[in-house]
């Protein structure tokens, strides 16, 4: 059901050569461009038309407004289920307070007397929010979207959800009811690339935006990267993915059960098991077995998924090797499942989340952590970061210098400039000071 990948008994390669042993799903966003391309070109042309005949194309079915009415967000929090709706106000509730404790402040520094740069962080004017509504539906999304939007300040959210045949066009109801309970009025039918091309450029009934977030498929991830600079992106997502660090004090039962809770969103999503114990390793495949017997989406996206080339066990000489391999592949998803567990998740560089210890599963962080579960995918957490608030401000220096404190660095500003032969950079602070330089 899941391979096998041996890197036991050489010395470990480093870097490339080393991400280039383990498994990692094709994703080929690049190829993906030329499909999106003429959508979203077509979106730009002919806007809010455009948005509804490629999704009757493309999700099967028509709707006469992407924009969806108040009375239908405010009929959906109305009939959603009670344990639903309580669960998904308790996971608000802890993903304010997480992303409130990220909010930043104004900072002044004194760089000279009479000389001040200060940083204000000031929130992006309008986003939208992707929400994906595929083989499942995400209204957990909706959450760890739009809750850093809200509390870095944003003042316009949108958010965007695929049309569903089965509920008249409109997005799932329970993503309907999610909106609702954030306050969030502004919700679109919209899926794939046309609902980025329809953020990026506006339509009559969409304006455009600064920033979208969210995750997606190939094809959202496509479109995110063709409008790129128009629009300010989080990340090009690509299939979910787990890897678990662990010893031989792991159980395999909650080893293999974490594994397939990954495997479960979709075929290509990787599950990666590294670990030092081949006890550890046989024990983890024999309970796969019947564990994947028992749920659901077998066929479909469970068995694909733990047999796929992005998904295998890993052996290794030692937890220190472990760490390696798991700082070099990057995961969106790291649990480590090991004795002193804290002390090695506290060695990890490259990793979107990290769970430290048996009763912090990854199921744990896509709900009701309080931590946010848009993370970086296909190795890029070696470089960037999951959402925040952070994701939705920008930073901007305010330069406030007198002139005494100019003159006192005016000698220092001609001369890099001239270095640079940018001579009227130079002039452009003489000509305050009667075209001369200031004595020092």
């Amino acid at each position: 059901m899941i391979s096998r990948i041996d890197l036991r008994g050489d010395t470990l390669p480093e870097g490339a050569a080393l991400r280039d042993l383990l498994p990692r799903a094709e994703f080929d966003v690049e190829a993906a461009l030329e499909t999106v391309r003429p959508i979203c070109e077509d979106v730009r042309h002919r806007g809010s038309a455009a948005v509804i005949e490629w999704g009757e194309k493309l999700d099967g079915v028509r709707i006469s407004s992407v924009r969806v009415p108040a009375e239908a967000l405010e009929q959906a929090l109305e009939e959603l289920d009670p344990a639903v709706r309580a669960a998904l106000e308790e996971s608000i509730r802890r993903a304010r307070l997480v992303h409130r404790e990220q909010r930043r402040t104004t900072h002044t520094t004194q760089v000279v007397p009479g000389g001040t740069v200060t940083e204000k962080w000031v929130p992006v004017e309008r986003v939208g929010l992707y929400v994906p509504g595929g083989r499942s539906v995400y209204p957990s999304s909706v959450v760890m979207n739009v809750v850093p939007a809200q509390e870095a300040g944003v003042e316009g959210v949108a958010v965007a959800s695929p049309p569903q045949k089965g509920f008249g066009g409109l997005p799932h109801p329970t993503i309907l009811a999610a909106c609702a309970l954030l306050g969030v009025d502004e919700v679109y039918a919209a899926g794939g690339a046309q609902a980025v091309a329809m953020f990026a450029y506006g339509t009559e009934d969409c304006p455009p935006v600064n920033l979208v977030t969210g995750p997606g498929n190939i094809y959202v991830a496509a479109a995110k990267r063709l409008l790129k600079g128009r629009i300010g992106i989080d990340a090009e997502a690509g299939p979910t993915e787990i890897a678990i660090l662990a010893d031989a004090t792991a159980d395999p039962a909650h080893v293999a059960a974490d594994l397939i809770s990954q495997a479960e969103h979709d075929p290509m999503a990787a599950a990666v098991l590294v670990t030092d114990s081949e006890e550890l390793a046989a024990a983890t495949e024999a309970e796969l077995g019947p564990q994947v017997a028992a749920t659901k989406h077998i066929k479909d996206r469970i068995e694909p998924a733990l047999a796929g080339r992005q998904s295998a066990i890993v052996l290794v000489s030692s937890i220190a090797d472990g760490l390696k391999v798991v700082d070099a592949y990057g995961a969106e998803h790291l649990e480590i499942q090991t004795a002193d567990a804290a002390a090695v998740a506290d060695r990890v560089r490259n990793a979107g989340a990290i769970f430290v210890g048996p009763w912090s599963p990854v199921s744990l962080g896509d709900y009701c952590a309080g931590s946010n579960h848009v993370l970086p995918t296909g190795g890029c957490a070696c470089h960037s970061s999951g959402l925040s608030v952070q994701s939705f401000l920008r930073g901007i220096h305010i330069v406030d210098y007198s002139r005494d404190a100019l003159a006192e660095v005016t000698h220092h500003v001609v001369t890099l400039a001239e270095a640079e032969d940018l001579p009227a950079h130079g002039a452009a602070l003489k000509a305050r000071f009667g075209w001369k330089v200031p004595p020092q």
